[in-house]
């Protein structure tokens, strides 16, 4: 995710040191600017979206800078999509912030980050009692103590990757002008699987407890299939026989599938495909590949409609994102 994303949501761009400090501390925590100088020039952008109850932001510096806040009361999440920063929580070891790793800070210490020029995060806080309330859910009792994250997530790792494929849905969502965003129970779901990306994907201290729980039946033939479609994206599925495989009647499947992750085993399908052949397309080199041989690869085998389904997803058609 190198691009700005809540593009359509900005809150402050702003090269004035009092402006950034005032809209950063109003929408996550107070914070300070320990070195700068009061005539220093910031180039600070920041958009920022809610869903359901997560404040999901995008945070840009143009110039280096160090940014210590206050104790947090909150779950943060910080995921660098450019340049490097340094973060520590307190005495914590640090961690060093590149697009391949990001890292979640605890409820009850300050945060310190050293960002280098051109730094951009997403910027992501959970209510603290929220995101345990959910952890309770899936394990089907109460925490005994706090939930508490290995420091250090690694993007590059099947787990972080699907952390960043919640914020793209939420970050496609945000584009729409009658989204998911602006439907308390669609907002919900999309909240839902973020917060769930990130207690099944981050070590933490009850993930052992967490893979021991046994999950509902229907959410065992949600993940049944979820299996079964990534590790064949290009198989002609249908909802038959992803039914069959994951020992569910369609009907069963396709309801679960709503309720576990707000859509269909299609459309789940059709979207997984279309984020691979966008990510494909955007790393070819101009010339070495063709638009219908990445779609053809990714299972789509109806070019007019997957180009159509491209264009309401990415905002353009494929040919320009191979070119770009």
């Amino acid at each position: 995710m190198s691009v700005e994303v809540f593009s359509r949501h900005p809150v402050v761009s702003s090269r004035d040191l009092d402006v950034a400090r005032s809209a950063l501390s109003e929408v996550y925590l107070p914070m300070e600017f320990p070195w700068a100088s009061a005539s220093m020039s910031l180039d600070m952008s920041l958009n920022v979206v809610k869903v359901g109850r997560v404040t999901a932001g995008y945070l840009q510096f143009g110039d280096a800078l160090r940014i210590q806040t206050v104790e947090a009361s909150n779950f943060h999440v910080d995921i660098p999509v450019a340049g490097r920063a340094r973060m520590q929580a307190g005495r914590c070891d640090p961690v060093y912030g590149t697009p391949k790793t990001a890292a979640i800070f605890a409820p009850g210490l300050p945060v310190d980050l050293d960002c280098d020029d051109d730094f951009a995060q997403i910027a992501l806080m959970l209510p603290k009692a929220v995101l345990q309330s959910e952890l309770e859910s899936l394990l089907g009792h109460s925490l005994r103590t706090p939930l508490a994250f290995s420091t250090e997530l690694d993007l590059a790792s099947a787990p972080g990757g699907s952390v960043l494929q919640a914020l793209r849905m939420i970050d496609a969502a945000s584009n729409q002008d009658d989204g998911m965003l602006q439907h308390p129970l669609a907002a919900h779901r999309l909240e839902q699987v973020l917060m769930h990306s990130l207690l099944l994907a981050q070590p933490h201290n009850y993930s052992d407890m967490l893979r021991a729980t046994p999950p509902p039946a229907g959410a065992r033939s949600v993940v049944e299939a979820v299996d079964l479609m990534r590790a064949r994206p290009a198989h002609a599925w249908t909802a038959a026989e992803l039914a069959a495989a994951s020992s569910s009647s369609v009907r069963s499947l396709q309801e679960n599938f709503r309720r576990s992750l707000g859509t269909s085993p299609m459309a789940y399908l059709r979207d997984f495909r279309l984020e691979h052949v966008h990510e494909e397309l955007l790393a070819a080199e101009p010339g070495s590949v063709t638009v219908t041989e990445v779609a053809a690869r990714w299972g789509f085998v109806h070019l007019g409609r997957f180009a159509a389904a491209y264009r309401q997803r990415f905002s353009e058609r494929p040919s320009e994102t191979i070119r770009s």
